[in-house]
């Protein structure tokens, strides 16, 4: 198994649409760290699979589809170099995830998925396609182990304030010949810290444990930070504050834990000998149907307000806001949303790309397994929130705001099943 990584900047002008919040003052005036582009990418001398994380907001299925061809066609394009036994590679599976940062740009981020704005429809292809290209040119024969823990301080479910402090951390590494050649961390936390008046353009936890890791690593050993089924975990009862020293603290805590698991035995991902399989599969999500009642929501929270209970108006706020965010979502001109569910096995190691924001349940209902299984959040397509069917019993921001029935996270998460054990 041969494995490379490559990057490709993402600037952000002054004056672009944010994406993320609902109640942003204004478009981006600034830079506090920039975006970029990462990608992994392995091939088995026949098949190659490659991961690329994008620092936006979220990825449409326009976005996945039109940088899927740009890859497909660079590699077309580009004499094939990464193999001398194979000229040419039988194909690529390329998919494209979203970090989710809410302070990049307004990518068509709606209940249900958009479209793409054409100059970031344009841009962040050209910026896959620059990304897969270095990774393709980059690829060395490589050994990988899989790392998984418990993070404690860092991310929590954000709708209950007494939930436990802790989320599951994967880490995969790429052992070379001298030691770490790169780690890919599939972090299950909205990378939320900055707050809706923020106007700096940042990759904001992502971005934050990416440096922290990389400082202790070593310069020699590259670092991509995914995210996992955060739909309903995020910074709100762990962080301290919500500016570039907080982003540093919780970037150290991330680092420190990582650093931590690979110091430790991990699970054998792949050897030089293994294979590549992927597949996906489609499946059509049944529309919500139901209105959710804006008297009652709205006197909540003045009652909330009223009795000085700041967590309580603030959970009040973000129900009221849930509701104003499905509102955004594009008219209902069809009864399903077609999404695409992925699956990749390197080896022993199993990825699973789901769209849009997944609840952390529903990635533990598919690593409930032995092999070492990593799942991703936001790939190839974004139908919105993915609440598991319980949480539909409540009236909770993720709820409100979803575009899909109960049971949808369910049928995504049994059509994973299947496709591990296909693949």
């Amino acid at each position: 198994m041969r494995v490379g990584y490559g990057c490709a900047e993402l600037p952000v002008p002054d004056g672009t649409p944010l994406g993320g919040y609902i109640d942003r003052p204004g478009h981006s005036a600034g830079t506090l760290d920039p975006l970029r582009v990462s990608a992994v990418t392995w091939f088995d001398g026949e098949r190659r699979f490659a991961l690329a994380v994008a620092d936006v907001i979220c990825v449409n299925t326009d976005l996945a589809e039109h940088a899927r061809r740009a890859v497909q066609q660079d590699m077309l394009a580009t004499p094939q170099k990464a193999h001398p036994a194979s000229p040419r590679a039988v194909g690529c599976e390329v998919w494209v995830a979203a970090s989710h940062t809410h302070a990049g740009p307004e990518t068509g981020c709606v209940p249900g998925g958009g479209a793409t704005p054409l100059p970031w429809l344009e841009g962040i292809s050209g910026a896959v396609r620059a990304a897969v290209r270095g990774a393709v040119e980059g690829e060395r024969a490589a050994d990988g182990t899989a790392h998984r823990g418990e993070l404690h301080g860092v991310g929590a479910d954000r709708s209950d304030p007494d939930a436990a402090r802790t989320v599951p951390l994967d880490v995969i590494a790429v052992w070379g010949d001298d030691g770490p050649a790169g780690v890919v961390v599939v972090l299950p936390v909205h990378p939320t810290v900055l707050p809706a008046g923020n106007l700096l353009v940042s990759a904001d936890l992502t971005g934050a444990v990416r440096t922290a890791l990389r400082a202790r690593l070593g310069d020699g050993t590259w670092v991509v930070v995914a995210t996992g089924a955060a739909g309903n975990v995020s910074t709100r009862f762990t962080r301290l504050g919500q500016d570039a020293a907080e982003l540093d603290r919780l970037g150290g805590l991330v680092a420190d834990r990582c650093f931590g698991l690979l110091a430790q035995p991990g699970s054998l991902a792949w050897t030089g000998a293994d294979r590549i399989r992927t597949v996906r599969a489609r499946r059509d999500l049944r529309r919500a149907q139901t209105d959710a009642d804006l008297g009652s929501l709205a006197a909540d929270y003045e009652h909330a307000t009223a009795a000085g209970d700041p967590v309580a108006a603030r959970l009040a706020r973000s129900r009221l806001e849930g509701v104003r965010a499905r509102a955004l979502g594009t008219p209902p001109f069809t009864d399903t949303i077609a999404v695409d569910v992925s699956v990749a096995r390197v080896g022993a190691l199993g990825l699973v790309g789901l769209p849009g924001e997944p609840y952390l349940g529903v990635a533990e209902s598919i690593t409930n397994r032995p092999d070492p299984i990593a799942v991703l959040g936001y790939v190839n397509g974004y139908p919105g929130y993915l609440p598991t069917a319980e949480a539909y019993q409540r009236s909770d921001y993720e709820v409100l705001a979803s575009a899909v029935a109960p049971g949808s996270a369910e049928t995504l998460a049994d059509t994973a099943r299947q496709l591990l054990e296909e693949a």
